[in-house]
């Protein structure tokens, strides 16, 4: 019996089993682990590559837009250095949030993506950035090439998001939002975290 190529006869890794994406850092993939319609904070678990439940979310605060990371992503030397106040990348896949026009409820997705900007966010010292992208083909958002493009209260939610989603009552946060980037210094944020995953892991 002959199989179509590519055939994985295990589920691949979706953090190391999946491709970058069809043009990074431009177009890139998506494997999405939260939606807007979460109230548990999901996580790839390392080891596994099944989603773990985190946390349940301790505020109300919901993610505005679909929440995940890009595979064969790291956020490492390469990735601080473009990141000035931070001490160290957080040794996580590069995170990214995907604005679709259509609700998509559904996580443990993959999807293409283009990227369109960033938030610079600091948590505990520790480099953090958002990529920001818009769904490929998307009939609505899918002719945006840059941040400054979409709405002002789009980007003021996911910056306000980022900036609580960690907030308890009584607790110190050590999440700091330092600026908001264009396209061009986001394309560099990927192509800085592919390099650190190929150092890390290897091709």
């Amino acid at each position: 019996m002959s199989f179509p190529s590519p055939f994985y006869r295990w589920r691949p890794h979706p953090w190391h089993g999946l491709e970058v994406g069809p043009n990074p850092p431009s177009l890139v993939n998506a494997y999405i682990e939260i939606t807007p319609f979460d109230l548990v904070k999901y996580e790839v678990d390392k080891e596994t590559g099944y989603l773990r439940v985190d946390r349940p979310q301790r505020t109300s605060s919901q993610p505005p837009v679909l929440y995940g990371f890009i595979p064969r992503t790291y956020c490492g030397p390469r990735v601080c250095q473009l990141s000035p106040k931070s001490v160290r990348g957080d040794g996580d896949p590069l995170d990214i949030c995907v604005i679709s026009e259509r609700p998509i409820s559904k996580s443990e997705v993959i999807l293409i993506a283009r990227v369109v900007g960033g938030i610079q966010m600091i948590d505990g010292g520790e480099a953090d950035d958002k990529i920001v992208a818009v769904l490929e083909k998307d009939n609505f958002w899918g002719g945006v090439k840059d941040i400054e493009e979409l709405p002002v209260a789009m980007i003021d939610r996911l910056r306000h998001y980022f900036a609580t989603y960690k907030l308890v009552p009584g607790s110190d946060v050590h999440v700091s939002i330092e600026r908001i980037f264009d396209a061009g210094h986001a394309k560099k944020v990927v192509q800085a975290s592919i390099e650190d995953y190929l150092e890390e892991y290897g091709g």
